[in-house]
């Protein structure tokens, strides 16, 4: 949360000319709520599920920059998908960053907690190894939008060679 996968992953899409899809958007489309009523009604196990049922559904598709929650990679079935459907970005920054810039948001089920800074820690900490596994990974902390972008369709265009 809070790296870029939203603006980043737009620019992306438009540049290379392919569909910008991204999976919270049907998961909530999907069950006609929001990401927040679903953590609260049914709790982050059955949001898993969701995600993962979505995630399967739309790396079928061909010609798209696919962006996912942050929390997709904690399943062995969801990482083995990614890999499989193409080159797998992982957009980071750091923890005092993404704070700075999610502060004042309140759709962030993860982050309602006393000390949100010290849940953005444990969340990057916990994760690290899973997003470790991307194919690139880009620390979006002192990058633009186009900056990331432009890294990333160097790595697409090295990857079509």
């Amino acid at each position: 949360m809070g790296v870029g996968k939203t603006s980043v992953g737009t620019q992306l899409a438009r540049d290379l000319g392919y569909a910008f899809v991204d999976t919270d958007v049907l998961i909530e489309a999907d069950q006609q709520i929001a990401i927040n009523e679903i953590f609260e009604q049914y709790g982050e196990p059955y949001f898993r599920g969701i995600e993962t049922k979505i995630i399967q559904q739309v790396l079928h598709g061909d010609r798209q920059v696919v962006s996912t929650g942050g929390g997709a990679v904690l399943r062995d079935e969801n990482r083995a998908a990614f890999k499989k459907a193409g080159l797998v970005v992982c957009l980071t920054a750091r923890p005092e960053v993404v704070f700075e810039r999610i502060k004042n948001e309140t759709h962030r089920p993860l982050l309602k907690t006393p000390d949100p800074m010290v849940r953005i820690k444990e969340l990057l900490d916990s994760r690290a190894r899973f997003y470790n596994q991307a194919d690139l990974i880009i620390d979006t902390s002192e990058k633009s939008v186009d900056d990331a972008v432009n890294e990333i369709k160097k790595q697409v265009r090295y990857a079509r060679c």
